[in-house]
Parts: structure tokens; C-alpha cells; sequence
């Protein structure tokens, strides 16, 4: 369905090539700014974009990324020409995201969300010493590891990839499980859950083992407790180009070489 839009917001990294396509683009189609624009046109590479889908979550803008950054996974191509007709026929794509609820050594509490995955890690030259519950159920009475993270199908493709972690088809309603360096036990590489599932992570020996806990760039430090669980009240929404779709790209990554 074609994307029917009145206004743009465009915004920027901070790098040089992204002000500079900054400058370009607003030259050539002008600049509403974000709280009244339909859509909002992020240029940069894929942290930026990180950053700016958790700034519009549940604001019903729809972000169109352009790559000028690094990798630039989740962004559509740099082009200065035919920027209207692009977003016109683009795809859109709305998700969900995980919220991390974390109880900290100190009894305190905090919550963030999570576009591309939860992550535990250890926080000293220690191994991580975990309990795992999914829906209440102990899976894991003891995980000894240097982190455990689950992942989003977005977030398939990034740091759960990079773990050996399994990549998730956009549409697919899943959850992937990935522990990082697992060293007991020694045969577990992970699972696959429901979208719907609730994870519980324990600390053992939270003093001798202290753990910090990550929600793509919200770090809790020493944690006790976490929580991980879609929001299901929450919506990110992201255009692609028709060509190179975010279910295209997922599933070329599972085919690369």
C-alpha cells in the first residue's frame, strides 16, 4: 500500500558525511520539524537509527532511515533524488519491543527498552552464574557463561548473530535465547521462544559474580534480577524501500557466504 505522508523531518548523526547529506537534503526539500512531521527521514548508520526509533516509539511517525554511516543494516540507500516518490512506495514495518525490568544489588529498580536484544554480562574477570525461568518454569537451574542476551527477529542479525545465535525471519513470532561463551552446560547453545514468553534471569553469587545488564544502549549495573518481555503497548514503525525490504535483507543474511 502506498505510504501517505505530508511533511518530512529530516535529522542527523552527528558524523560529518550525515550533517553534510543533512544540509543536501533539507536544501532540496525543506524541514518541518519532528513533532509535526508524518514522516522522519534519520541519516546515519544503525546506532542512529537505534536511537531514533526508540525516540518515536509509539508516536505513529514513521521513520525512513538513509545510510550514512557504517554498516547501515537497518537504512535504505543514500540518494538525494526522487525522495518523495521513494517514501511513497516504500514498506512499513511495525514491531514491538522487549522492556528489560531490572532489580539492581541495591534494591533498586529500572526499565528500558529494547529494539534489538537484552544482553547480561559479567562484570568481573568471573564467570556469570545464571538461572533462567521462561514462563515461570526453571529451564536452567545454573547457566555459567560470560553473558546471555535474547534476541528480537530486528535484532537477529546484530549482536545475536555475532554469538552464533540463530537469525529470525522478520514475521517469524520469536524470540532467540543466546548465551555468549557457555561454559556449563557445556552442550546448551541457545533456544528458541515465543514472542509471548516472559524470561526471568537470576544472579547467582551476585558478589562474587557481579553482572551488569544492557537493553540496546541502557546499561544496569550489578544487577540482582531481570525481567525481559515484549511490549506489546509499544510500537516502533520503519519504512524500507520496496527492493531491499527488512524481510528481504533478513533472509539474505541467512543465505550469505
Amino acid at each position: 500500500m502506498p505510504q501517505s505522508f505530508q511533511s518530512i523531518s529530516f535529522t542527523a548523526s552527528s558524523v560529518p558525511e550525515a550533517q553534510a547529506a543533512y544540509k543536501e537534503l533539507v536544501r532540496l526539500y525543506g524541514d518541518v520539524s519532528l513533532d509535526d512531521a508524518d514522516v522522519i527521514v534519520a541519516l546515519g548508520g544503525d546506532g542512529f537509527m537505534l536511537q531514533t526509533l526508540h525516540a518515536t516509539m509509539n508516536s505513529g511517525k514513521r521513520v525512513y532511515g538513509m545510510n550514512r554511516g557504517s554498516v547501515g543494516f537497518l537504512m535504505n540507500e543514500y540518494r538525494t533524488s526522487g525522495l518523495i516518490e521513494r517514501i511513497a512506495a516504500s514498506v512499513e514495518n511495525k514491531f514491538h519491543p522487549l522492556r528489560m525490568i531490572t532489580q539492581d544489588i541495591e534494591g533498586n529498580s529500572h526499565s528500558a527498552l529494547a529494539i534489538n536484544e537484552v544482553s547480561l554480562f559479567r562484570q568481573s574477570y568471573q564467570a556469570a552464574k545464571l538461572r533462567v525461568e521462561v514462563d515461570g518454569t526453571v529451564r536452567l537451574e545454573e547457566l555459567i557463561c560470560d553473558g546471555l542476551m535474547v534476541a528480537t527477529p530486528v535484532g537477529s542479525t546484530a549482536y545475536n548473530l555475532s554469538a552464533h545465535g540463530p537469525i529470525l525471519p522478520l514475521e517469524a513470532p520469536l524470540l532467540a535465547m543466546t548465551p555468549v561463551s557457555a561454559f556449563r552446560p557445556r552442550r546448551w547453545r541457545g533456544a528458541l521462544l515465543s514472542e509471548k514468553a516472559a524470561v526471568d534471569i537470576h544472579v547467582l553469587e551476585p558478589e562474587k559474580r557481579p553482572v551488569n545488564a544492557v537493553a540496546d544502549n541502557v546499561e544496569a549495573k550489578t544487577v540482582l534480577n531481570v525481567r525481559i518481555e515484549q511490549s506489546r503497548d509499544t510500537t516502533a514503525r520503519i519504512l524500507s524501500d520496496p527492493d531491499r525490504s527488512w524481510s528481504d535483507r533478513i533472509l539474505a543474511e541467512q543465505f550469505a557466504t
